[in-house]
This record gives structure tokens, sequence and C-alpha cells, in this order.
């Protein structure tokens, strides 16, 4: 049974410290630490945990022990047509590798969502690695989210092993909590056909590409050709409004007019 809840306690966080570098193989540099988890929760961010209670030994609730998964947001202020408006920036999604692919990342960030929603917040973004294509099913398909904006080399070099020594490009997701369009998505409900101006694809290899330093180079063109074709896109004024899986499992990002996705889009970002 997995529980979907607020971390509570030092030891909560510590374990969310910890599923970093089991994630992501992090060093000292590039971990948030335990202090920064507890600054959120204070400030108004979020640190949500999934708890497997069978690994807890009693309790329903789980504990640090029992730590499956985390999400953690900051929040956020921009200005549009003058008025402030708050947001929320989910930074971390982590899942420990024996409870992947279960529908856990998408469980924490509907969780993130009803958080948001029952404080009056109804926007939300984080960024993402465009060459991680079940990242992209998860927040464009998925989730709903759209993109409009691209961070070339973002956090710069990351100790990450699975950014492959690459420059850490991001796209920026932008989720507009109770939009009509994600409403229907969440609830497996058919939305309006978008006309799709441009299809960008990421090969299924990549993953392979970017674990084998002999062939990283093959990696490194696929993401600075994408990322020539995301700007130029963007430039033009399109958004990423799908995200599509062929049978070859390759990843495409379906591209269009921002205008279909709903007009109250969020300003451009941080």
């Amino acid at each position: 049974m997995i529980v979907i809840r607020d971390c509570h306690g030092f030891d909560e966080l510590e374990a969310c410290v910890r599923l970093q570098v089991e994630t992501w193989g992090y060093d000292e540099s590039d971990l948030i630490p335990r202090k920064s988890f507890l600054l959120a929760q204070n400030i108004g961010g979020q640190v949500i945990g999934a708890f497997d209670t069978e690994l807890a030994g009693s309790g329903e609730q789980g504990g640090s022990d029992s730590m499956v998964g985390f999400a953690f947001s900051l929040p956020g202020m921009k200005t549009g047509n003058g008025e402030p408006r708050a947001y929320l920036h989910s930074h971390m999604l982590a899942v420990r590798e024996t409870h992947r692919n279960r529908g856990l990342g998408a469980k924490l960030k509907l969780k993130q969502r009803d958080e948001a929603l029952s404080r009056g917040i109804r926007h939300m973004e984080w960024t993402f690695d465009p060459l991680e294509i079940k990242n992209a099913f998860l927040n464009i398909h998925k989730l709903g989210a759209i993109a409009c904006g691209y961070r070339v080399d973002f956090y710069g070099v990351s100790s990450s092993r699975l950014q492959g020594g690459l420059p850490t490009d991001r796209l920026l997701a932008e989720w507009q909590l109770d939009s009509p369009r994600v409403r229907m998505i969440l609830a497996n409900r058919q939305t309006n056909a978008c006309i799709i101006k441009e299809r960008i694809i990421v090969p299924a290899s990549i993953y392979e590409w970017k674990a084998s330093e002999g062939l990283r180079d093959r990696a490194l063109a696929v993401q600075l050709e994408n990322r020539r074709k995301f700007q130029e896109a963007f430039s033009r004024g399109l958004a990423v409004l799908g995200f599509e899986r062929d049978n070859e499992g390759n990843g495409i990002f379906e591209l269009g007019p921002p205008k279909q996705a709903e007009s109250d889009l969020a300003l451009e970002g941080i």
C-alpha cells in the first residue's frame, strides 16, 4: 500500500536527501540539504512523500525507512498585467528504482496539484530534460502541461549520472492546474484536436547513447539539433502541446499555437 502525504520531521526530510543520491547520483555540490526542505515547508513550498507501508514494519502512514518517492516545490511570484500571481516551482520529483513504472510520479504530481489548489494556487511549473522521453510523456501527455520556453545549460555542470555529461538543457513545463484542458486530460477525456505545426523527435536509443562514453557524441548531436528546433519554433510563437511515443519507442514532441491550449498561459518563466 502506497501512502502519499506531506513529509514530517527531520528523518523523513533526510530520506529525501538520500533519495536524491540514489536517483541521480549527485555529489555534495548538487545535493539539496535537509535544511532547504525544511525551509521550503515553512515558506509555502511542498515536500510530499510516497511511502510504501509494507516497508515500514508498523504503522499505516509509514516513515523515513518506507519512503519510495518525493516531490519538492518552492513558492514563487510573477507579475502579469500589473497583477502579482503566486505559483509553485516543482524543483524535484524522484521515485526509487524498485517502485518505478507504477504511476507514482503522476500520483505525486496530482497530490501537489490538489494541495496547491486548496490554497488558491492555480499555476505550477518545472524544468525537465527534453531528452528524457519518460519524463516528457508524464509531463505533457499525462498531466497536460505545455512548454514554450527553452533553457540552454540551465543548471551548468551536473554531477548527475543521468545527465551523461551533456549540457543541462531544459524545457520549461507550465501547468494550469484547474484549466478545462488539464481537467479533461486528467479525466482521460478527449480534448479539442490541436493544429500541429511541427514535430521534434527524440530517438529511443538516447538513453544508451548518454550512458556510453563511446556513443555520447550521438546524444550531444541530437541535443544540439533539437535545441535549434525548439528555439526556432518558440521564436515563431509555437508551444509544445502534445507528446507521443511511436512503436519503436521514439519520443515525439508536437508543437502548435499556444492559444489552442487556452489563453491563460503563464508568463515567461524565471
